[in-house]
């Protein structure tokens, strides 16, 4: 059985200021209607059974949660009691599932992405799930052909070909590139061998957990006394007592970059991460010159390229500016860059520094 876990607990710093501690970027709708949460779950969904669908996300956003998605029950909504960064996260719902399917396989899947051609999706999915099932010594990873030299991601450096099913090629992982800078990038894209990670992970549960005690063994037993605790009298308990004595960290750092029996599988259905404000910009333009406005009084002169955010009454207007992202929000005003937005976690991470965490 197929079983996807959605990694629902980030922040999303980068698109602040509307992505916000009280509400962050995977419960807002930056395209569209409905959350990018929402539109995760149900582009999951038209292939995987609700009963199969997990969600792991912090304590604060569990209302909102329930509130956008009504169907999903209670057992089915992982929470954590503290942040501790995605590896416990992941560990901790994988957990939930091997108590249920010790032979489960499950596929990490991030709330913020962007897909364009969701048939593809699903059929690269369901392809990796029945390699792991074949193949449950190993690790499969699906990485996305790169068409330019993104320093936002990170990369999947491809190894030695694993074997053909059809007309898809399983390659070997020969190793893990954390982001790049531009003329390193350019490079990876030029060789032909590099792919760009958007952490798609997946195992057999069993084995996940075996690597987890592998390499990270205060984490394995701090989840597997949790798990052993799960439905029982006191076991909320047990869960705060045991998450927060687990270190703070990545599934990529924790477990990931550990392993050599890893496999990838090249896959290209239109992925993004809607992780700042140039994503969005390049999503909803058609090209880019185009402004992106959604702002209901807005008048610009000589501006191009730009992106707009001011949903109130006030007018923005706007003089000789190009490639200029503006977000207006009751609490604050972004101005910066559309290249430098990865930076604005930078903003975020000074105003925690200036003890201004009333506009987080």
């Amino acid at each position: 059985m197929l079983y996807a876990i959605i990694m629902a607990g980030g922040s999303g710093t980068r698109l602040w200021p509307v992505s916000r501690d009280c509400k962050p970027k995977q419960l807002l709708p930056f395209l569209g209607k409905g959350s990018l949460l929402q539109k995760t779950y149900k582009r999951i969904n038209k292939f995987i059974p609700v009963r199969n669908i997990l969600i792991t996300a912090g304590s604060s956003q569990q209302a909102a949660i329930k509130k956008q998605l009504p169907e999903l029950a209670e057992q089915n909504l992982s929470v954590e009691p503290c942040r501790r960064d995605t590896g416990p996260a992941f560990a901790l719902a994988a957990a939930i599932i091997e108590k249920r399917d010790p032979k489960a396989v499950i596929v990490n899947i991030n709330s913020d992405a962007y897909i364009l051609d969701n048939k593809e999706y699903a059929r690269i999915i369901e392809l990796a799930a029945e390699v792991v099932q074949k193949q449950p010594d190993y690790t499969l990873s699906i990485g996305i052909m790169p068409n330019y030299p993104e320093t936002g991601y990170g990369y999947i450096k491809i190894g030695r070909k694993f074997k053909n099913i059809g007309r898809d090629i399983i390659y070997r992982v020969d190793q893990f590139k954390e982001k790049p800078d531009v003329k390193t990038a350019e490079k990876f894209i030029a060789s032909g061998r590099y792919l760009w990670n958007p952490t798609l992970f997946m195992w057999q549960v069993d084995k996940f957990m075996s690597l987890l005690k592998q390499h990270q063994p205060k984490m394995f037993k701090a989840i597997k006394s949790i798990q052993a605790s799960l439905g029982q009298v006191g076991g909320q308990e047990v869960l705060v007592r045991e998450y927060s004595k687990i270190e703070s960290i990545s599934i990529d750092y924790a477990l990931i970059e550990k392993l050599d029996k890893m496999l990838v599988i090249p896959a290209d259905f239109g992925w993004s991460d809607i992780g700042h404000w140039q994503a969005i910009k390049e999503i909803l333009s058609k090209n880019e010159l185009e402004n992106l406005i959604k702002a209901p009084n807005f008048v610009g002169i000589d501006t191009y390229g730009s992106l707009i955010y001011s949903p109130r009454k006030k007018l923005v207007a706007t003089i000789g500016l190009r490639d200029i992202i503006i977000v207006d929000t009751r609490h604050a005003l972004l101005v910066c860059d559309k290249r430098r937005s990865q930076e604005v976690k930078k903003i975020v991470e000074r105003l925690k520094a200036d003890g201004k965490e009333k506009y987080l």
